[in-house]
């Protein structure tokens, strides 16, 4: 039985190898700032996950899963983000609320309870958010990797996924009406700083961010 706080570092080292999929590796540094501790806290929790055979780790070097960590780690995911989707769709709780909620019910162990949850929602492939859910096998849908900030002048596309989960830019989505599968049109690319002009399904233009642009993973359309 792993703790809350060795399954959250097994969660964090995932997440941080799909973000550096080309090298499916974390250093100490990286893994402090993502859960927000002192690089000597996460050291020492580093080495109790070594000796568990959960991730592979020198001193400086960089930190691995090993394939029993992997699964430990997959499988506390795909809980937090089923908890997530179901409190959206099930329990009205708004996309801004729903991870903080999860964080806590993630760590119940009933692998029953988590194959039901799956069921009960018909096995939905990705979360409010528009990360994949992993199955019970492990494995996972694809993911749109492309940025809005990516797009030229003229091309269209859908939000697949939001980057940036941060409380503060979840709202922003909700008051500018855009949500997973939200259509925006690319009207301009200002050259100074990156910034666009956009239209939002069928409302009137707007202009947005680089940074904003930055944080949206979309579907590109025809």
């Amino acid at each position: 039985m792993l703790s809350y706080t060795e399954e959250n570092y097994l969660k964090a080292l995932l997440k941080l190898s799909f973000q550096n999929d080309e090298k499916p590796e974390a250093g100490t540094n990286e893994m402090a700032a993502l859960l927000g501790v002192k690089p000597a806290t996460a050291t020492d929790m580093l080495k109790k996950l070594k000796e568990k055979d959960l991730v592979t780790y020198k001193k400086y070097g960089k930190i691995l899963l090993t394939d029993s960590g992997r699964k430990n780690a997959i499988a506390i995911l795909r809980k937090h983000r089923l908890w997530e989707t179901f409190l959206y769709e099930k329990l009205d709780f708004s996309w801004d609320e729903v991870h903080e909620v999860a964080e806590q019910l993630e760590h119940i162990q009933s692998a029953k309870l988590v194959n039901k949850l799956d069921e009960f929602l018909n096995f939905p492939e990705f979360d409010p958010h528009g990360d994949p859910i992993p199955k019970a096998n492990g494995d996972m849908p694809a993911i749109a990797k492309t940025l809005l900030s990516e797009l030229k002048a003229g091309q269209n596309c859908k939000v697949a996924a939001v980057k940036d989960t941060s409380t503060l830019f979840l709202q922003y989505l909700e008051k500018l009406k855009i949500t997973i599968g939200t259509k925006i049109k690319v009207l301009e690319v200002i050259a100074f700083d990156g910034s666009l002009n956009v239209q939002i399904e069928n409302d009137e233009p707007r202009s947005v961010s680089m940074k904003f642009a930055d944080s949206l993973f979309i579907n590109q359309l025809p």
